[in-house]
């Protein structure tokens, strides 16, 4: 019988990527998530049956254990960019990813891949980063030989970076943003899960991976890159971060009052998220390790972001049409 693997979070952004990775690789697939019925859509990764949406609430220990039960080896995707309800950044980012990992531990799961992030201190002004930081130390405490996976900004279809940036620019000539000059090294999304794949069957070593795109790129210089994508020219300004707090401390009271009918598009998280670099670490292990030539998003940005171009898809052939007028 093919071998089976339980990816955590196996609908969302990256996790629905790693599925179907797996799928092809001839596993079976266990999609553990809180709501199976809205992951139905990825039953159809594989043959019937190969993979199966089931539900698993990862703050609960008998969830957990169910959704392991005769697994090969476990995926931990989940992730969250907002509190809500009972799923904080501490119940989903320590308690969720220690109890995947000492179940899989206990029961004898063979291999444990954790996707964490660049930018990893306990110590950190962003609870994002600190969560993250003691879930991935509960999961090396439980599992040592886990392979431990650090991405930095991720992007891809569905992303919530470029895509953010490409709908801001619908909005007017001028596009405020913050931290211009902050560093990353954005990743694809299929790079990432190529490389959880290859921890999930034995072909990466134990340890912690960081990953990183081609390009190391400031927040101005990748706003550049969507306004070429979805071609439109915007006056770009960055706000200085004590403006930028006051205006997240505004929004924050807004969001309260109408109780969440307006969302904040800035947190006070991600303003500390973006005070830092999130470039790979100076000989750190990553994809040159792994075998695997990180893709540029230059390269992939007109694929999905087509639909933010003035006239959408059609958006190019006006073009042509207005320069056939014009000769």
């Amino acid at each position: 019988m093919a071998k089976l693997v339980t990816i955590f979070g196996g609908s969302g952004f990256v996790g629905r990527q790693v599925a179907r990775l797996m799928a092809k690789e001839g596993w079976r697939v266990r999609i553990a998530v809180r709501r199976p019925d809205e992951a139905l859509f990825t039953r159809t990764y594989g043959a019937v049956g190969q993979v199966v949406p089931v539900m698993c609430n990862i703050r609960d220990e008998n969830s957990v254990r169910a959704a392991l039960t005769g697994a090969d080896a476990a995926i931990n995707c989940v992730n969250i960019l907002n509190a809500q309800g009972k799923s904080t950044f501490k119940t989903v980012f320590e308690t969720g990813a220690d109890n995947i990992a000492r179940l899989s531990a206990e029961m004898g799961v063979a291999r444990l891949v954790h996707i964490s992030g660049l930018g990893i201190d306990p110590e950190s002004d962003s609870t994002y980063i600190a969560s993250k930081s003691r879930g991935e130390a509960a999961v090396l405490a439980a599992r040592p030989d886990a392979v431990v996976l650090r991405p930095s900004v991720i992007f891809g279809a569905d992303d919530n970076f470029y895509n953010r940036f490409a709908g801001m620019s619908r909005m007017g000539p001028v596009m405020p943003i913050v931290g211009g000059n902050t560093r990353m090294q954005p990743v694809f999304v299929g790079d990432v899960a190529r490389a959880a794949v290859m921890g999930a069957t034995g072909t990466a070593a134990p340890g912690i991976y960081e990953l990183g795109g081609p390009e190391i790129l400031t927040t101005r210089q990748i706003v550049g890159q969507v306004l070429s994508a979805v071609h439109r020219r915007r006056a770009v300004v960055n706000l200085p971060f004590p403006i930028a707090r006051l205006a997240s401390a505004a929004m924050g009271v807004a969001q309260a009052v109408t109780g969440g009918l307006f969302t904040s598009p800035l947190s006070r998280d991600q303003l500390a998220l973006l005070r830092k670099d999130n470039v790979v670490t100076p000989g750190a292990r990553g994809f040159a390790d792994l075998g695997i030539v990180p893709t540029a998003a230059g390269s992939v940005l007109d694929d999905y972001l087509v639909c933010f171009r003035p006239s959408g898809q059609y958006d190019s052939i006006k073009r042509s049409a207005k320069n056939l007028r014009e000769h």
